[in-house]
């Protein structure tokens, strides 16, 4: 009899299989970490097979827990890591290359390039992206450009391309399909997300055949069957495959972020905060992403997305290179004795600054340093930072869209932080919400397979899954907020160009 649906979670650095019940609650998990590969400065690779045995290993090893057997499993739900960039010979299965992962820049030249050709305008109207090395499009031309067989693969029909949820898809389903669904689609920078079709335009100019290029489809649809015969898996030869989506978009649904207004910010290393604008994309004025969040049937539903480069990793700034504290907790320790920062704002633009900035050349600074300033200050001033960076984004999600935030669902492992979301709810002045269910991403997916089958009936089933841990309502008075913000722009304005106006001297 199924009882559980079971999420595929294929992350960076590790594959993770987890099953869920009705309630949303985990019945059982594994995961594999795998290698990364840096072939040479700011250049990141995995090995596909790599990605594909690691995947199915943390299956075999949740099973051989013993607590959910394979024969319980009604669908299978997938989410990834967007943007990482697979080819394969489909005659043979083979990759003819590493994958290209998300964080990879070998292509920022030709991104540069591609810039000065005034392509800029065209890409954002289209794609609702901006043009970088971070998505999936150049890194496909780097391939077909520099892989001798490639190309040749490519002009005879025999080459596809996936990112790492197609890649999966197909080994599971025994090459019967080849499909992305719209939210990794829109990851590609080769997409049209409004007429969900690839941009034919596009593909010319970077050279990439459409040939390869795997059907675009919703993210809740029955793609195909587990393949007899799959190494360790033949125990599940033919549950069905019904759900794939990026994982942000996955938390987001994971979140129940079902109206528009709804937003999530995932607090991990940085902070990724997508906001649900309904079944009509905005486009962004203060260069956040537009794109597809998910598709059900018929309907789409579009974000807004924005990120904070340094969050958690702010944390980790303070612990392992300034020995400020011990632990992560220790920062929130220090940082509850003291009702303030003392005036001091860091601004952690330790790589620049993304949305609503986008300013490359920026470095992270402190402002505002007394001799009153003591540890505690300066714990207090990390989480305040993360917070409102987190503010930005809102705020420029509600000048573009028009539409007021709701409350803001949390997930993330800085999201434990109680301090930390406090100040977050002070700053938004909105109610910051955290559920008991951290492990949103995979639950998403679960979520879109088990729809499919009608292992939940519908949106409001799932809706009345979720678990508040706490909410975090606004306590501080608008004026001291509004002071507080008032000083971080302040602030920003110090990190600005600081690189650029070095070389000008």
């Amino acid at each position: 009899m199924a009882k559980y649906i079971l999420a595929l979670d294929q992350g960076t650095t590790s594959s993770r299989a987890i099953a869920f019940d009705k309630k949303g609650r985990i019945a059982a998990s594994a995961q594999n970490e795998f290698a990364q590969i840096y072939p040479q400065a700011g250049w990141v690779e995995h090995d596909p097979m790599e990605i594909l045995y690691s995947q199915f290993h943390s299956i075999t090893s949740l099973f051989a827990k013993g607590t959910v057997s394979p024969s319980e499993i009604a669908a299978i739900g997938i989410t990834n890591q967007r943007e990482t960039t697979v080819l394969w010979d489909k005659t043979t299965g083979k990759p003819v290359y590493n994958a290209i992962v998300w964080q990879c820049r070998r292509t920022a030249d030709y991104c540069e390039k591609l810039k000065a050709e005034g392509l800029d305008g065209y890409i954002k109207d289209h794609t609702g992206l901006l043009i970088d090395a971070y998505f999936s499009g150049t890194k496909i031309k780097w391939i077909l450009d520099n892989v001798p067989a490639a190309r040749q693969l490519a002009d005879e029909g025999k080459l596809l391309f996936g990112t790492v949820e197609t890649w999966l898809i197909w080994n599971l389903t025994g090459g019967k399909a080849h499909v992305t669904d719209y939210s990794n689609a829109c990851r590609t920078m080769l997409f049209d997300v409004d007429k969900l079709c690839w941009d034919e335009y596009l593909c010319e100019k970077l050279g990439i055949p459409m040939s390869i290029l795997p059907k675009a489809v919703p993210s809740s649809l029955h793609y195909g069957d587990v393949a007899p015969g799959i190494l360790g898996l033949e125990a599940l030869a033919g549950v069905p495959i019904c759900g794939a989506i990026g994982d942000q978009p996955a938390a987001l649904f994971g979140q129940g972020c079902f109206k528009p207004g709804q937003a999530k910010n995932t607090y991990g290393t940085g902070c990724f905060l997508l906001m649900n604008t309904g079944e009509k994309r905005v486009h962004s004025n203060s260069n956040l992403l537009s794109g597809v969040a998910w598709g059900i049937g018929d309907k789409v539903e579009y974000a807004l997305e924005g990120s904070a480069f340094n969050a958690g990793s702010v944390i980790k700034w303070l612990r392992d290179e300034l020995h400020m504290v011990d632990t992560a907790r220790r920062c929130d320790e220090l940082a509850e004795t003291v009702e303030d920062a003392n005036g001091i704002y860091l601004v952690p633009a330790f790589t620049g600054l993304g949305a609503p900035y986008w300013d490359m050349y920026a470095r992270g600074c402190i402002v505002g340093l007394t001799r009153g300033v003591n540890r505690a200050h300066f714990c207090r001033a990390v989480l305040e930072s993360i917070t409102y960076q987190m503010t930005d984004l809102l705020e420029a999600m509600t000048a573009d869209s028009g539409i007021e935030l709701s409350e803001l669902r949390v997930d993330g492992g800085a999201s434990v932080s109680n301090i930390m979301m406090q100040i977050q709810a002070d700053m938004i002045r909105t109610k910051v919400n955290r559920p008991k269910t951290v492990e949103t991403t995979a639950l998403g997916a679960a979520y879109l397979a088990g729809l499919c089958v009608g292992y939940w009936a519908d949106m409001a089933d799932i809706e009345n899954n979720r678990e508040v841990d706490t909410e975090f309502e606004p306590k501080m008075e608008k004026a001291q907020r509004d002071k507080l913000y008032k000083g971080w722009k302040r602030a920003v304005e110090r990190a600005k160009n600081w690189e650029a106006s070095d070389d000008e001297e």
